[in-house]
């Protein structure tokens, strides 16, 4: 992979060494990382969004437990006691 640069100011460059030094990385490896969990975090976002769409339509909750019996939820009145 080629090597490319990245203009910030020297403030910003910084910064992000000084960060990067506190988790023990260097400023490549942490600049790598971040953007893995940027990336991670912005389909999390995305997949979170249309979780939240589909689970909110009337009767889905039901269409999943007709869909799979078996794995719907002991009720809380019958699952055991832990003493």
């Amino acid at each position: 992979m080629a090597d490319t640069t990245v203009k910030v100011s020297s403030e910003t460059r910084d910064r992000l060494a000084a960060v990067a030094e506190a988790h023990g990385m260097s400023l490549r490896a942490f600049l790598a990382d971040l953007a893995v969990q940027e990336e991670n975090h912005l389909k999390l976002t995305r997949a979170t969004a249309v979780f939240r769409e589909v689970t909110g339509r009337p009767g889905i909750a039901e269409a999943f437990d007709a869909a799979f019996p078996d794995d719907a939820p002991v009720p809380r009145d019958a699952a055991p006691r832990v003493a």
